[in-house]
C-alpha cells in the first residue's frame, strides 16, 4: 500500500471509471481487492507455509505447518480487536488511536476512497498475518509452540501495528514522503530483523554449523514457493487499491524481479559450486519479490530487471556470510532475504522510479525531489524501522524467556517438535 486512507480517500474522485455506483462505490476496484486478498492470505496458508516447511527436517514439518496455521488465527483476531484502530485510525504520528476497537467503525457502508472499508481492513489484514509467519522461519525448530504464540501476537500490536501506522497511516514517515508501495519496511525489514533477532537470544540449533541440516521435501518448498510467487500479485498489484494502471504496472515489474532474482541465485550458486540447485532458485525468486515490493508501484519493467538481478546477488552473498562467516543460525534465511532484500528494494526505490533514466525510469517522483534527497528519506525509514524492530523484539524474547521459555530442551529439539509439541507426526508411512 503507498498512500495512508486520508489521501486515499482525497484522490478516489480522480480515478477513471464508469462504474461508480450511487454510493460512490467502485465495482471493478473492489472485486480486484477482494481477489487480491484471497491471494495474499494463500500467501500464507498454504504459499508459506509449505515453503518452510518443506525446508525443515522431517520431525519438525507439522510445527511449522502448525505455527503458520496458529500465527494467521491469532493475527486476525488481534487485527479485529485492536491492531486495525492502531494502525489506521487517527492518532499522532508514531501510532494511531483506539476509536475503532472491534473494527466498531468499519460498518457495510463505510468507504476508504471507492472500496468499502471492510475490504480494505481485510486486505491489511493479510499483510498482518503473514508478517509475523515470516518470522518464524529465523527460530524454526527449536521454539515452544506457546512461546512463539505469545510472542507473535506482542509483536504484532508491538512492532508492525506501530510501523504501518508510520508509513501508510499517515505517520511521521508518511509524512516525509516515504516510497514504500508495498511493505519494503512496513513487511519484509521488520520481519527480517526479528527473525535475526530472535535467531541471536535463542542461539543456534544443536548441531549448528557442523551437522548437515538439509530441508527434508524440496518438492514440497517448491510447490510453496509457486504459490507465494502468484500470491505476491496480490500483494504488490493490489496495494494499489484500484484495478488501473498502477496495479498492472506493479505486477508486471514484480514477474520480472522474481525472474531475475531467480535466475541471478543460480547463476551465483552454478559459478561457486559448479551446477545450481533447487534451493537457490526459489529462494532468488522470494529474494526478487521481496526486493521489489517496495518499489514495485513505483519502477518500470527495466528498473525491476536492475532490481531482481541485484537482490540475487546481494541476498545470496547475505546468507552466505551471515551462516558462514557470522554462524547466525537464521534457519531459514529470513533476515538475508527478507530484511537485507526489503531494505535493498526500500532504497533502490528513490533510484529507480525518477523519470530520468531512459529505459530504466520509473513513474516520477514528487515535484521538487531529487534522488539525492528521496534516497536520505529512503534510507531513514530503513533505519528507524530495523532500530525501533530490533529493540522491542529483543525486549519480548527476554520477556517471554523469564515468564515462559523460549526453547524446548535439547532432548525435546532432538525428538522434534511434531512430538513433543504438538504428539503427532507430520507423516505417518
Amino acid at each position: 500500500m503507498s498512500k495512508p486512507i486520508w489521501k486515499i480517500a482525497a484522490l478516489s474522485v480522480l480515478l477513471p471509471s464508469t462504474t461508480f455506483a450511487s454510493d460512490g462505490l467502485n465495482g471493478a476496484n473492489t472485486a480486484w481487492i477482494l481477489t487480491a486478498t484471497a491471494l495474499v492470505l494463500m500467501m500464507t496458508l498454504p504459499g508459506l507455509s509449505l515453503f518452510y516447511g518443506g525446508l525443515v527436517r522431517v520431525k519438525n514439518i507439522l510445527s511449522i505447518l502448525m505455527q503458520c496455521f496458529a500465527v494467521t488465527c491469532v493475527a486476525s483476531l488481534l487485527w479485529l480487536f485492536v491492531g486495525y484502530s492502531m494502525a489506521f485510525s487517527e492518532g499522532n504520528a508514531f501510532v494511531g488511536g483506539f476509536d475503532n476497537i472491534l473494527m466498531g467503525a468499519v460498518t457495510e457502508g463505510a468507504m476508504v476512497g471507492d472500496i468499502p472499508e471492510s475490504v480494505f481492513a481485510m486486505f491489511q489484514m493479510t499483510f498482518a498475518i503473514i508478517t509475523p509467519a515470516l518470522i518464524v522461519g529465523g527460530f524454526a525448530e527449536r521454539m515452544r509452540f506457546s512461546s512463539m504464540l505469545v510472542f507473535s501476537g506482542l509483536w504484532l500490536l508491538a512492532v508492525y501495528a506501530p510501523i504501518t501506522h508510520w508509513v501508510w497511516g499517515g505517520g511521521w514517515l508518511a509524512e516525509m514522503g516515504l516510497l514504500d508501495f508495498a511493505g519494503g519496511t512496513v513487511v519484509h525489514v521488520t520481519a527480517g530483523v526479528a527473525a535475526v533477532v530472535a535467531a541471536i537470544v535463542m542461539g543456534p540449533r544443536h548441531g549448528f554449523p557442523n551437522q548437515p541440516m538439509p530441508p527434508h521435501n524440496m518438492t514440497m518448498t517448491i510447490t510453496g514457493a509457486g504459490l507465494l510467487w502468484v500470491g505476491w500479485f496480490g500483494f504488490n498489484a493490489g496495494s494499489a487499491l484500484a484495478a488501473n494502471g498502477d496495479a498492472g504496472m506493479a505486477m508486471l515489474v514484480t514477474h520480472v524481479s522474481a525472474a531475475a532474482g531467480a535466475l541471478t541465485w543460480m547463476a551465483c550458486e552454478w559459478t561457486k559450486f559448479g551446477r545450481p540447485s533447487a534451493l537457490g532458485a526459489v529462494t532468488g525468486m522470494v529474494a526478487g519479490l521481496g526486493t521489489i515490493t517496495p518499489a514495485s508501484g513505483y519502477v518500470g519493467p527495466g528498473g525491476a530487471l536492475v532490481i531482481g538481478i541485484l537482490a540475487g546477488f546481494v541476498c545470496y552473498h547475505a546468507t552466505v556470510f551471515l551462516k558462514q562467516r557470522l554462524k547466525i543460525d537464521d534457519s531459514l534465511d529470513v533476515f538475508p532475504v527478507h530484511g537485507v532484500g526489503g531494505a535493498l528494494g526500500t532504497l533502490l526505490a528513490a533510484v529507480f522510479a525518477s523519470a530520468g533514466l531512459g529505459v530504466f525510469s520509473g513513474q516520477g517522483l514528487a515535484e521538487g525531489v531529487t534522488i539525492a534527497s528521496q534516497f536520505q528519506v529512503q534510507l531513514i525509514g530503513v533505519l528507524a524501522s530495523a532500530v525501533y524492530t530490533g529493540i522491542v523484539t529483543f525486549v519480548l524474547l527476554k520477556l517471554i524467556d523469564r515468564m515462559l521459555g523460549l526453547r524446548v530442551s535439547q532432548d525435546e529439539e532432538t525428538e522434534g517438535l511434531d512430538l513433543t509439541q504438538h504428539n503427532e507426526r507430520g507423516y505417518d508411512l
